[in-house]
């Protein structure tokens, strides 16, 4: 069994890899390389990090009294959204629970709220411009009956 392992450590040391100084080699696996040309630099530049998405109550954290009363919705849904009406929060600001009015097409499914689930998971985003449906019909009575006052008062 000697004599096998001394007949492996002699091909090794005849080998053609190793009759090369040690000095050339790592030249070879230490060389500088090329420098990057214009394009490769500009690529670069164009890919930027991808920024990590939020949870609910990283976004909520930046709105007016932590979200209540303001819409948010995970990122992949269409048309759904939950009107905040309750948190709980932990020490942390990051993590707790949240209760909401569901609402899809601008209308609420039920009148009383229900725990939103997965706030810890990070898709969630404020939407801006969202606005209640009862909302909307105030002001189109105030414009119909202001309507009404001017031609009573042309007559």
């Amino acid at each position: 069994m000697a004599s096998a392992l001394c007949s492996k450590v002699h091909a090794l040391r005849n080998s053609s890899l190793l009759k090369f100084p040690l000095g050339f080699i790592r030249t070879l696996s230490s060389s500088t390389p090329s420098p990057p040309s214009a394009d490769t630099a500009s690529a670069t530049a164009k890919k930027s990090k991808r920024r990590k998405k939020k949870n609910f109550f990283e976004v909520a954290q930046f709105l007016p009294s932590w979200g209540i009363g303001y819409h948010m919705a995970k990122t992949h849904w269409k048309e759904v959204s939950y009107e905040i009406t309750k948190l709980n929060l932990y020490k942390d600001g990051k993590h707790g629970k949240a209760w909401g009015i569901a609402y899809k097409n601008g209308l609420p499914l039920v009148d009383a709220p229900k725990k939103i689930s997965g706030v810890h998971k990070r898709c969630w985003r404020y939407l801006p411009n969202v606005v209640k449906a009862s909302e909307t019909s105030p002001t189109l009575t105030s414009s119909t009956d202001s309507d009404l006052k001017v031609e009573t008062q042309a007559s």
